[in-house]
């Protein structure tokens, strides 16, 4: 087991999650954000680079059945977000920090004109990056947290992720997992159940305080086109309400719902997902 203290407790890499990697269609590589080191999966090939960034408590790993779908349309490129999988932990984990760490691995891996994605708190740091000008060929930001000052609060409370942090440190299983994410696959279930130890404390209470402190509208009419937002049809988190907010705040943007996926889209409809992500990917990237 690869074990790291840090200041709010243990971070622990299972030999079992490490042996997973040997799974993953992936080369592991290391970019550096300032002081930081900062590990990504690169899927190689030739094609337009995919930089994708997971959620609050998605190691890279854990979006490899997105990534190896999308090969033949880009170049995925999986990042460990800092505080998450094998990166070092941040002295902190503002939007700020976020994004200029998705412009070090962009820099710092040679990459001219990528195509940006994430996921929820992903696609906050991409819509934070192009705002601020981090050049990209286009984004695609999945079901991201419109929570915010002055906004009703984020669905999942910080206690209740910390509260699955502490059962993956205790020693957790699938079935364990199955209890929170009942829809997700097997495997999907089976790599949180190994890789969410990884994941660091403060990293996981700071950005979630971060979701109802930095409001995403404050970036969102500024993401350039083409952006796409794709949200979950029965997501708690970017409501109807929301989309059609979204809409109004940046009418460039294309909107497009996966009928019956939650917030965890890719996990809970992951045909339905990948069949409408793929033609907006392609729609970016030239592929067929």
């Amino acid at each position: 087991m690869l074990v790291t203290a840090t200041l709010t407790g243990i971070r622990a890499v299972r030999q079992d999650a490490l042996a997973d990697l040997a799974d993953v269609p992936a080369t592991s590589r290391w970019v550096r954000s300032g002081d930081l080191r900062l590990h990504v999966l690169d899927y190689g090939g030739a094609g337009v680079p995919l930089v994708v960034v997971p959620g609050i408590t998605s190691p890279a790993v854990t979006m490899d059945f997105v990534a190896r779908e999308l090969r033949d349309l880009a170049r995925p490129v999986v990042l460990d977000v800092r505080g998450r999988g094998l990166s070092d932990a941040g002295p902190s984990y503002t939007l700020d920090d976020y994004a200029a760490d998705l412009g070090a691995v962009v820099a710092g891996l040679g990459l001219e004109r990528p195509v940006l994605a994430g996921h929820s708190m992903g696609a906050r740091v991409v819509a934070a990056a192009v705002a601020a000008g981090l050049p990209a060929r286009g984004s695609l930001l999945v079901d991201p947290p419109m929570s915010g000052p002055g906004r009703g609060p984020y669905p999942t409370t910080s206690d209740a992720f910390l509260d699955q942090l502490a059962q993956a440190r205790r020693g957790t299983d699938a079935d364990e997992v199955a209890r929170s994410w009942p829809r997700w696959p097997r495997r999907e279930q089976e790599l949180r159940a190994r890789w969410l130890s990884s994941c660091d404390a403060e990293a996981i209470r700071a950005t979630h305080e971060g979701f109802e402190t930095e409001d995403f509208l404050d970036a969102w009419p500024s993401v350039p086109a083409p952006t796409v937002l794709v949200r979950g049809g029965a997501s708690p988190v970017v409501t109807d309400d929301g989309a059609r907010e979204a809409a109004a705040a940046n009418p460039a943007a294309r909107i497009v719902t996966v009928p019956g996926a939650g917030h965890m889209v890719f996990w809970d409809e992951p045909a339905a997902a990948l069949a409408l992500f793929r033609p907006e990917l392609a729609a970016l990237t030239g592929g067929a």
